[in-house]
Order: C-alpha cells, then sequence, then structure tokens
C-alpha cells in the first residue's frame, strides 16, 4: 500500500514537471484503493486538459508568427515597390536597384556567405536607393547639367534618408546598415559617414561594388554605358582606394564566368525577382 502511494506521487510530480505520461492511468484500474482511483482519474484529467491547452497554445503562436512573417512581407512589399517605383522620375533608376540586387547576391554566393547573410545583403541592395524617393526633381532631369554643390549636397543626403524610412523596420536587421554605408570608400572619402576599409560593413561594400558596375554599364543622358572590359578596367582603378580588391576581383570573376544582366533580362525578370525577394527564395536569384 506505501508504495502503490508513493509510486502514485512519483507520477503525479512528473506530471507537475510536465512530463506527462500514461503511468497515471494504472491506478485507476480495479485493484487500488477508492481514495488512490479518484486522484487518478483526477490528475488524468487534468493532465488532458494542460495538454490539450498547451497545444493549443503552440497553434497560436504558429498562427501569430505566420501573421507577423505575412505583415513583414507586406510591409517589405510596399517598401520595395516604392523604390522600384522611382523608376517613373528616372530612367536610369529604373531595373537599378533589382539588378544591383542580383549581382550582389551572386558576389556574396562567390564569397560563400551564409544564406541568411545573402538575403540581408539582396535586401540592402534591393532598398539602397530608397532616399531618393526624396529627391527634388532637378536631380532628376535629364538635362546635361554641371553638379552644383547644393545639388551634390541632395544627392549625398540619401543613405541618410533611407535609414530615416527604414528605421522603424527593424526585421530589416543589418540591411538597414548596407543602405546607410553603400558610398562609404575604403579611403575615408565617402558619404555620409566617412568610414574607412574594415568600419564598413562587408555587406554594403558588396552592393557598392554592384551599384558601381551597373552604373558603369548603364546608359545615361549624359554618359554612355560602358562593355564589360572597360567595366572591368574602371572598378580595378578604384580598387584600394574606393572598392575592396578582393571582392572586386571576385566580382569580375563572377560576371566573367556568367555574364552581365541586361536590359532585356532585367525586364523579363522583374516580378519573379520581386517575388522571390518577398518569399525569400534565394535558391531563385540569379
Amino acid at each position: 500500500m506505501q508504495s502503490d502511494t508513493r509510486r502514485l506521487i512519483s507520477i503525479i510530480e512528473q506530471v507537475a514537471e510536465g512530463n506527462y505520461s500514461n503511468d497515471i492511468m494504472e491506478f485507476t484500474k480495479p485493484g487500488y484503493d477508492d481514495v488512490s482511483q479518484r486522484i487518478a482519474e483526477a490528475v488524468g484529467m487534468m493532465m488532458v486538459k494542460v495538454e490539450a491547452r498547451e497545444h493549443r497554445l503552440e497553434q497560436l503562436i504558429e498562427e501569430l508568427r505566420q501573421l507577423n512573417q505575412r505583415l513583414k512581407d507586406n510591409i517589405l512589399k510596399t517598401v520595395a515597390t516604392i523604390a522600384n517605383a522611382l523608376g517613373a522620375r528616372d530612367t536610369y533608376t529604373e531595373g537599378h536597384a533589382i539588378r544591383v540586387a542580383a549581382y550582389a547576391v551572386r558576389l556574396a554566393r562567390r564569397l560563400g556567405l551564409p544564406p541568411e547573410e545573402i538575403e540581408h545583403i539582396r535586401t540592402g541592395a534591393i532598398l539602397h536607393d530608397i532616399g531618393k524617393i526624396g529627391f527634388s526633381d532637378r536631380v532628376f532631369s535629364d538635362q546635361d547639367i554641371r553638379a552644383s554643390d547644393g545639388l551634390l549636397l541632395e544627392i549625398q543626403k540619401h543613405p541618410q534618408i533611407g535609414v530615416n524610412i527604414l528605421t522603424s523596420l527593424d526585421f530589416l536587421g543589418p540591411a538597414v546598415d548596407y543602405v546607410h554605408y553603400h558610398h562609404e570608400r575604403l579611403d575615408g572619402s565617402g558619404y555620409p559617414c566617412g568610414l574607412k576599409g574594415n568600419e564598413i560593413p562587408l555587406g554594403a561594400q558588396i552592393v557598392s561594388v554592384a551599384d558601381c558596375f551597373d552604373a558603369i554599364t548603364t546608359e545615361r543622358s549624359y554618359q554612355k554605358g560602358r562593355n564589360n572590359t572597360e567595366a572591368f578596367a574602371i572598378l580595378r582603378k578604384m580598387s584600394g582606394v574606393h572598392l575592396a580588391p578582393d571582392l572586386v576581383e571576385a566580382f569580375i570573376q563572377e560576371i566573367d564566368e556568367n555574364g552581365s544582366l541586361t536590359g532585356q533580362q532585367y525586364s523579363a525578370d522583374v516580378a519573379a525577382d520581386l517575388q522571390a525577394l518577398l518569399v525569400r527564395d534565394l535558391d531563385g536569384l540569379p
């Protein structure tokens, strides 16, 4: 009798610690005294109800996680759409962000970075010029005019404007830093903070290389797009001063082996690439 009581108490203690089992049901069977049976039945019912509530809580937590992810994706979709809409004001900007994102991801993959970091780089690249939404119309003018000091100052504000837009979206993580620092240079002559060398986050340096290459190879009202060979020569001149030499060489090797993105390729892939951004499907990237 005392042995059964001690075993029953031991099982109840395990249930109290969250270690549920059907051992308690043994004491509901004939052969045990009435008190032990009633206690076992009560504990068994309590255990079933607790397990049911815990299961429901797990379901609610998963539903909340999915809703939270959906909310993040919708917010990111809105911001990415705004960034892409800059093309309505500037023909050069149209498609630029998505091409830079594709180039940046290819370079990040070549460097062997982990998938989560590649995703941050991709997001930062997609949004790197979102601060240009605050530009005046004169910045987007198609006229070949000499940039005044005031105009240059306005242009140099776009990384900080981008951060101001994105800073409350804490789920973007380091991608916001890549937006902030993508115009910093190794020698400290960049903007907006004048960071030097390794003070510049790697993700921002990767976006910078991709940004420079797309700028060099894209037609503008005041500049003819260069071919890959010419672009490589320009990147190498910037190497060690503005851009990290190892990133430049890795990028050149990537483009040599797998090619650059043409306007036609971009036009066909915009919708798919934006959708891939939202579902974080890294395997589908070029």
